[in-house]
């Protein structure tokens, strides 16, 4: 086949499979909007971070946090060095930032050359974030299907009064609430 040099723009991802094919619960999961974080670790050369949307912030004297992370990410190796991580809120401005913390989008340099961060005692935060956690993970591996469940105290708490809405993941898509 000669190649032509032309671009196809499809209506639908070329890759995803027809919906009798794909999986009822994965579908389900995808209908129910859900906050774009970012979670990082570390410091200097040794930061590391990952785009997670499977999240819960129970309230509690602690309060609580718990959320599933590919447990084959090196945010989770760092994370068992360090102890400590920032859950970073993520708005409509962040969608090339949360791509390229997925592994699913370009960061030349990396995903830390996106945006602009500053460094606290739990990790890097993103300067113009709608808010962030600092947080002690419990240091418990476990599994709740096919991630890893991390649960963490939440010891520090800021919501920006000035950022746009958080972002939202829903059905595939990143969404802006506004």
């Amino acid at each position: 086949m000669r190649d032509t040099g032309r671009v196809t723009i499809h209506s639908e991802h070329p890759f995803l499979p027809p919906d009798k094919d794909r999986d009822p619960v994965r579908r389900f999961r995808g209908h129910m909007p859900a906050p774009v974080t970012v979670w990082t670790t570390g410091a200097e050369s040794l930061r590391e971070g990952w785009t997670v949307s499977s999240l819960m912030i129970a309230d509690g004297q602690p309060a609580r946090l718990v959320g599933l992370m590919d447990e084959d990410a090196d945010f989770v190796d760092r994370l068992r060095e360090t102890g400590v991580f920032v859950v970073n809120l993520l708005t409509a401005e962040h969608r090339l930032l949360a791509d390229a913390f997925a592994r699913v989008g370009p960061a030349p340099g990396g995903p830390f050359t996106l945006g602009s961060w500053s460094t606290s005692e739990w990790g890097p935060v993103l300067d113009d974030a709608a808010g962030w956690l600092g947080a002690r993970w419990n240091g418990v591996e476990a599994s709740l299907g096919w991630p890893m469940l991390i649960e963490a105290e939440i010891e520090h708490a800021e919501v920006s009064g000035t950022s746009p809405a958080p972002m939202m993941h829903l059905r595939g898509r990143y969404e802006d609430p506004q």
